[in-house]
């Protein structure tokens, strides 16, 4: 299993497409507080529509808080700041992937907390500034997913 770590989101509906996506994944989501809407807002459910119950969610007060209760194999940072491509990772089970808030991003301090080796980027054409945080999510889990021959899948 993954984890998807969602460090301060502040659009419901991204979390709430991320709910499904972890549903339809078996990845495991971890917000990390404060978040920028409230749990049971309208965008965020029907955005996620009625997988919430399928999906798990943990909510965390710090990254620390995360890291101390969860204990993840590796924490993999995600960011435009990166220079190492992410399809140049190969992932391990129980890799927590963590990724910053919609307008701003995994913060500096986490990033170099990291350290280059923990951080990479999606590829992207010059000038982009970025992608949005659920097909970011999206990208990652099924190539982390499909380096593990998709356990536990139904084809």
């Amino acid at each position: 299993m993954f984890h998807i770590v969602l460090f301060q989101p502040e659009i419901p509906a991204n979390t709430g497409n991320i709910i499904r996506l972890c549903a339809n994944t078996g990845a495991q989501l971890h917000l990390i507080h404060p978040l920028g809407f409230d749990m049971d807002d309208k965008r965020l459910k029907r955005a996620g529509l009625d997988y919430h119950e399928y999906a798990r969610i943990m909510q965390h007060d710090s990254l620390p808080s995360f890291v101390h209760q969860v204990a993840p194999a590796r924490c993999i940072g995600l960011s435009t700041h990166a220079r190492r491509n992410f399809y140049d990772e190969t992932f391990q089970h129980g890799d927590a992937f963590l990724f910053g808030p919609e307008t701003r991003g995994l913060p500096a301090s986490v990033r170099n907390e990291l350290g280059d080796e923990r951080v990479l980027r999606l590829p992207m054409v010059p000038d982009s500034r970025s992608l949005n945080l659920a097909n970011t999510v999206t990208a990652v889990i099924f190539e982390a997913w499909r380096q593990q021959g998709f356990t536990g899948a139904k084809y």
